[in-house]
């Protein structure tokens, strides 16, 4: 069974950089046809193949980007693995790999 991973990203801080489409290597994410409140075009999930890698989130440079996977002994829910955060100095990077 594949492990089963979720990107959720905060659309209105998003600057369409797209890093985290780049580094992703199951192709999950896309820029939006849409546009943010502060005028960019934002990264979306588009395909259901996420594993749960977090390199989305360790490129993103305005930390928007929360990846959760699916927890091991579980079959339904979702399990925060990586958020990435206080970018402003320092990052600090936390893993919970139970």
């Amino acid at each position: 069974m594949a492990i089963k991973g979720a990107v959720q990203i905060d659309i209105e801080t998003c600057k369409g950089c797209e890093l985290c489409i780049e580094a992703c290597p199951q192709d999950t994410l896309a820029l939006s046809n849409e546009i943010n409140k502060i005028g960019y075009h934002y990264a979306v999930q588009i395909e259901d193949n996420c594993t749960g890698c977090i390199n989305c989130a360790l490129v993103c440079p305005d930390a928007v980007i929360t990846v959760y996977r699916q927890p091991k002994k579980k079959k339904n829910g979702r399990e925060e693995v990586a958020r990435i955060s206080n970018v402003r100095s320092d990052v600090t990077i936390s893993i919970n790999d139970k």
